[in-house]
């Protein structure tokens, strides 16, 4: 069964001039198919403007789509009435936590979602304590958000939607902004919900190393996904994803050159132990 379910879904932009006059339309989404299962870590990739972001907006309904179908944990998310329910379910965080964060002290930020779903004040209290102790902020929860890193701030965000307690988190760009430090930080947090907690994760990003360890990747051009499945699978067609403007993992794209140059490597090598192990078992090392 599909927690996101989503079929032929358009979303197109109206873009308007200084009077106001509709100037051109811009495509968004064109005819978006998805099927995301309960506890899956999936990866949407793809370039600046491919329409990932746009994708992600609809999964809480901060879009909605002028066509096709969307359901969420079995909810229409296309009819309006479901708006507060299909938000209770899927969390958000934003590429800068600095937009997410409203409170002068990390536990009560963390607080202020729970709080605001009318969640018991002794009960708001377990899941601060729970949700900042998942990401590794327990340390930090009477400091100010302020004097936090990048990578610090972003567990907060995380932290703050975790609390909420939401059967999905819908992650765009999260590390963006980070430095590799916190980058490292971030996706440590992330995998480590997904697996200990079974929270459904979708990661939109442009960095293709973070999507080595999801259970699926989805590849966005043009408002339509153009490739899909496994990471091995994606990341094997080197050729298609540079013809799409992707970079690739450097071990995957180091394997990608050997084998051009005749050594013969297996396809969908991801990691640098997966090559070093190939290349041993190629010269009976």
């Amino acid at each position: 069964m599909s927690f996101i379910k989503a079929r032929s879904l358009k979303f197109e932009y109206i873009q308007r001039d200084e009077e106001g006059n509709v100037d051109g339309v811009l495509t968004a989404l064109d005819n978006v198919d998805l099927d995301i299962r309960p506890g899956e870590f999936v990866a949407v990739l793809g370039h600046n403007g491919s329409g990932k972001s746009t994708l992600a907006k609809h999964l809480n309904m901060l879009l909605q789509a002028e066509e096709g179908t969307l359901w969420v944990d079995g909810k229409d998310a296309m009819d309006g009435a479901n708006l507060w329910d299909v938000r209770k379910c899927t969390g958000m965080v934003f590429q800068n936590p600095d937009n997410q964060i409203v409170a002068s002290v990390v536990e009560e930020d963390v607080a202020f979602g729970p709080e605001n779903l009318g969640v018991p004040t002794g009960e708001i209290w377990k899941r601060v304590h729970k949700s900042l102790q998942s990401v590794g902020m327990e340390p930090y929860r009477s400091h100010s958000p302020n004097k936090l890193s990048g990578g610090q701030k972003q567990r907060v965000a995380i932290a703050g939607v975790m609390a909420m307690e939401p059967k999905c988190i819908v992650l765009d760009e999260p590390t963006a902004m980070l430095d590799p430090h916190g980058r490292r930080e971030v996706l440590e947090a992330m995998e480590a919900l997904n697996r200990e907690k079974k929270i459904t994760l979708i990661l939109i990003t442009h960095y293709m190393e973070e999507a080595v360890h999801a259970d699926k990747a989805y590849v966005m051009d043009q408002g339509r996904v153009v490739m899909q499945g496994t990471p091995r699978e994606i990341f094997s067609q080197v050729d298609t994803l540079q013809k799409y403007r992707l970079d690739v993992p450097q071990m995957a794209l180091l394997a990608h050159e050997l084998r051009k140059e005749g050594l013969e490597l297996p396809e969908g090598i991801l990691t640098r132990q997966e090559l070093a192990e190939a290349l041993c078992r190629l010269y009976g090392a």
